[in-house]
């Protein structure tokens, strides 16, 4: 460092923060393939695959107009927040105002992290998945709050045992976050849940924030629920969803909140101080996505599920135990009885094979000793990232049976 240059005191609240885990890693990876080392990523959760023909037609030929190029307002077109009501009123039977109940957000991650800093003051308390999506955790300690962990555990398929939160953690908090279907365990919750969840909050005046941008990759024959299919759920309740997954559409960073309509308005003042929305075709081509043919979505969804029975079959071959997800796109495992840390065990496969998987402690201390596996890399790749990982197992004397 240049010895005059100055060094200025940050802020606690973000000097404490540890980079974002697939921050790191990526650097990681890119020494590697530096190196010549061929890397197979099995580890974000970003989606290989193209969103439908169509719908990248729209974008282009909206690109192609001499006015379309302008700033477009806060929180989204009203055609784009009317094409998420549509969707919402199709997908679920649920009846959103498209200016009151409903915000369009630079991607869900954006809506989540601004969630907190709407909601919260300095000592509030917010009550956490664990594991679960760390920006849950990190916007609340940005925000000053503190955050309750809620175990998510195997033996209750991964849902919160409401029950076992104390009255007076409950009264207290100010938050809930829920996220199903799950990242990054892939569990799912079903309707008679989310009314003990929505019947919870009512009790202890608590605000639920339900993380849903996998409510469109479902299989065999599942479809998840939302939370506002509960009656009276708006009271108390807002959802995130996003094109991201739903759409594959994880770079074009469209995602909303709907429900709770105070809440609502309040993220959309925030954003005023943020951003100034998105580009306009981007927001055609979301309409189009959201209200056009559905269909496709039902190929798509078989491609993930081809990928996951892969997975499935390796890991438990190789002495891994799971519950087969019914959803989203990842495969959650416990490891193996001779390996015991999973960040030791994912640093050592990604330098030994050049498979790169994500070790469960990324996601809380309840996700100790368990990795996930994302599905969203091409079927070829997904198939040689598990022989690989077979043949490592081999080679270290864990024969398959």
């Amino acid at each position: 460092m240049d010895e005059h240059m100055i060094t200025f005191k940050t802020a606690k609240r973000v000097s404490s923060l540890k980079p974002y885990f697939f921050a790191s890693l990526s650097n990681k990876i890119n020494e590697l393939r530096s190196n010549n080392v061929d890397v197979i990523r099995i580890d974000i959760g970003s989606p290989d695959l193209p969103p439908a023909e169509f719908i990248i037609n729209v974008l282009s030929k909206e690109a192609r107009r001499t006015d379309t190029h302008r700033y477009t307002p806060y929180g989204g077109t009203l055609s784009f927040r009317q094409a998420i009501s549509t969707y919402y009123q199709n997908r679920f039977g649920v009846d959103l105002d498209p200016v009151k109940e409903v915000v369009g957000l630079i991607g869900s991650k954006e809506g989540l992290f601004n969630l907190s800093q709407i909601l919260l003051d300095p000592g509030d308390l917010v009550l956490v998945p664990d594991p679960g999506y760390p920006v849950y955790k990190s916007s609340a300690a940005i925000a000053g709050a503190d955050t309750y962990k809620i175990p998510l555990l195997s033996a209750n398929d991964y849902l919160p045992d409401l029950n076992a939160i104390p009255d007076e953690i409950a009264d207290k908090a100010k938050l809930l976050w829920l996220n199903y279907p799950n990242n990054p365990t892939g569990a799912v919750a079903s309707l008679g849940f989310f009314e003990k969840v929505v019947a919870f909050a009512k009790r202890h005046r608590i605000l639920i924030a339900h993380d849903a941008p996998y409510a469109d990759i479902c299989y065999d024959d599942y479809l998840a629920p939302s939370i506002l299919q509960v009656p009276g759920a708006k009271d108390v309740a807002i959802e995130f969803n996003s094109l991201s997954k739903a759409y594959n559409m994880a770079g074009w960073r469209l995602g909303m909140a709907v429900g709770n309509p105070q809440i609502i308005q309040l993220l959309h003042t925030y954003k005023t101080q943020l951003d100034t929305s998105h580009f306009a075709p981007i927001l055609s081509a979301g309409v189009t996505a959201l209200t056009g043919d559905q269909t496709w979505l039902k190929d798509r969804n078989l491609v993930y599920l081809e990928r996951r029975d892969i997975v499935v079959q390796t890991l438990k071959d190789l002495g891994f135990s799971m519950k087969i997800p019914p959803a989203a796109i990842y495969v959650w495992a416990h490891l193996p009885e001779q390996y015991s840390d999973e960040f030791a065990f994912c640093s050592t496969v990604l330098d030994e094979t050049g498979v790169s998987i994500t070790p469960g402690g990324v996601y809380g201390e309840n996700g100790s000793g368990y990795i996930r596996i994302s599905l969203g890399t091409k079927t070829e790749e997904i198939k040689e990232a598990m022989h690989r990982l077979s043949e490592w197992f081999n080679s270290k004397g864990h024969k398959i049976p």
